[in-house]
């Protein structure tokens, strides 16, 4: 069993449907208590550590630079928007999707695509800009 605490504010996200059966496919139990700490158990030690990164991802800001792997939820002509957390989404530029050159976004990457991406940007309203291209060149450490 794994406890850890985490602050209270996003942890609303953790009784949602959504997260309940992503969280729940991986582990056996989950549970917030008010105080913010989260008991995960799990029948292995590896679904355990596969759900605490779900929690972790909800209940934590994302920062400029850091790495994650989303969900294509949106196509534009412009980008596709990825779902790096629940709740949590931001745009890859089409200019952002690839090192090379793309004449359309589709090309690259279609609705419910898994992808890697960096967070190149938080803007001042809050919305995220990440990038595919910049994450290519990452070593796999998550």
């Amino acid at each position: 069993m794994i406890k850890r605490a985490i602050r209270e504010s996003p942890l609303r996200w953790i009784g949602g449907d959504g997260v309940n059966k992503k969280v729940l496919q991986i582990v056996s139990k989950r549970d917030v208590e008010d105080d913010g700490s989260v008991f995960i158990a799990a029948v292995n030690k590896e679904n355990a550590y596969k759900a605490l990164k779900i929690v972790e991802a909800i209940a934590k800001d994302p920062e400029p630079g850091e790495i994650f792997f989303g969900t294509v939820t949106r196509i534009m002509n412009f980008g596709a928007f990825v779902e790096i957390a629940p709740g949590k989404e931001g745009l890859v530029h089409i200019s952002q999707l690839d090192k090379k050159r793309v004449a359309k976004v589709e090309d690259v990457v279609s609705i419910g695509d898994t992808i890697k991406v960096i967070v190149s940007e938080i803007d001042d309203k809050g919305r995220l800009n990440l990038s595919r291209k910049d994450a290519l060149d990452v070593v796999d450490d998550i």
